[in-house]
């Protein structure tokens, strides 16, 4: 009787260690972000769609936002920022980015606005063959304004 129960106890930790084995085996990232920037939100190229949308699930503020490109060039234009009161921001954007960096800052507003969604038109460069381009948003923080006035009587 003991036997079963240890060959059944055995067979129940093999199978734990294999779950966990394979589960642990995702295909997780680490993204780097730099101080005072969050991470978005991150969209793979499409080669059918050239329009994207990124809805925001947070109420943060943020002064101004910037892409960051992976794997391929992408040719990014027709930005457009919502805003949760509906209000609609359309900066000029018509950017080249080549793989591994980042777009120019673009400027939302100084004090911070919050944001619901942002659209924007892409074409990546080459062909599918060599793969897709992953588009990464980083949102920039505003910076608290009070802290920097009074910064020299800390």
């Amino acid at each position: 009787m003991t036997r079963i129960i240890t060959r059944t106890g055995f067979m129940i930790v093999v199978m734990a260690s294999v779950i966990m084995a394979f589960s642990s085996c995702g295909s997780t990232r680490t993204i780097p972000v730099e101080e005072g920037w969050d991470l978005l939100g991150e969209r793979k190229v499409n080669f059918v769609r050239d329009r994207d949308e990124l809805s925001i699930f947070n109420t943060k503020e943020y002064s101004a936002f910037r892409f960051r490109v992976e794997n391929k060039d992408v040719s990014i234009k027709d930005v457009e920022i919502v805003f949760p009161n509906g209000d609609v921001l359309r900066p000029q954007v018509n950017d080249l980015i080549p793989a591994g960096t980042y777009s120019r800052e673009i400027e939302i507003a100084p004090e911070g606005k919050a944001i619901r969604t942002i659209k924007f038109s892409y074409r990546s460069k080459g062909n599918l063959l060599k793969g897709r381009a992953t588009v990464l948003i980083f949102g920039k923080r505003p910076v608290n304004r009070y802290y920097q006035n009074n910064s020299n009587t800390l």
